[in-house]
């Protein structure tokens, strides 16, 4: 399949609520957590709240999406048009995921980045669908931001294909 097929496939696939059982899903961010305690993330352990306290915390649609590893309706986020120059940041603790310079526009009416800031994310397979996803979270409060395909822009060829609401933009 070419690229454009493929990310059409996905994106129709994604629209269709075929994601939805990712809100479904009990697991968290578990893989996260394992690669932030290994990676010694600063304020780790800070960012490690129960439950209720990241409800109160994130709207429910945050919450949805960062904490039971949900995915929001394409073209709903108006992050996804955002062209400044500055840095994107887990919503859920401030933690800078990416920065402008690896931001474009995918097609897929969600914010896309070719490249991560390092140490940023950490990832795990994501069987939910017919076939294995690599799913990333932040790496310091293991909030799930998206999944990584391989059908980006040079010079990594990757396209980390994150959920707006997951984000926070600060502009430089």
């Amino acid at each position: 399949m070419s690229q454009m097929t493929k990310r059409g496939f996905l994106g129709g696939l994604l629209a269709t609520g075929a994601a939805a059982s990712c809100a479904n899903s009990n697991d968290g961010a578990e893989g996260a957590v394992s690669t932030a305690k290994a990676n010694g993330i600063p304020d780790f352990d800070k960012w490690q709240l129960s439950e209720a306290e990241w409800k109160e915390r994130l709207s429910p649609e945050q919450f949805r999406v960062l904490r039971k590893e949900g995915t929001e309706r394409a073209g709903t986020s108006p992050l996804n048009g955002e062209k400044r120059e500055g840095v994107f940041a887990c919503a859920g603790c401030g933690f800078d995921l990416f920065t402008s310079d690896k931001k474009y526009e995918s097609g897929t009416g969600w914010p896309s980045f070719f490249d991560v800031i390092p140490g940023a994310v950490g990832t795990k397979d994501d069987n939910k669908l017919f076939y294995t996803r690599t799913e990333y979270h932040c790496a310091r409060c293991g909030g799930h931001q998206g999944h990584i395909f391989e059908d980006g822009p040079k010079p990594t060829g990757l396209r980390y294909c994150n959920n707006g609401v997951a984000l926070t933009f600060k502009p430089s």
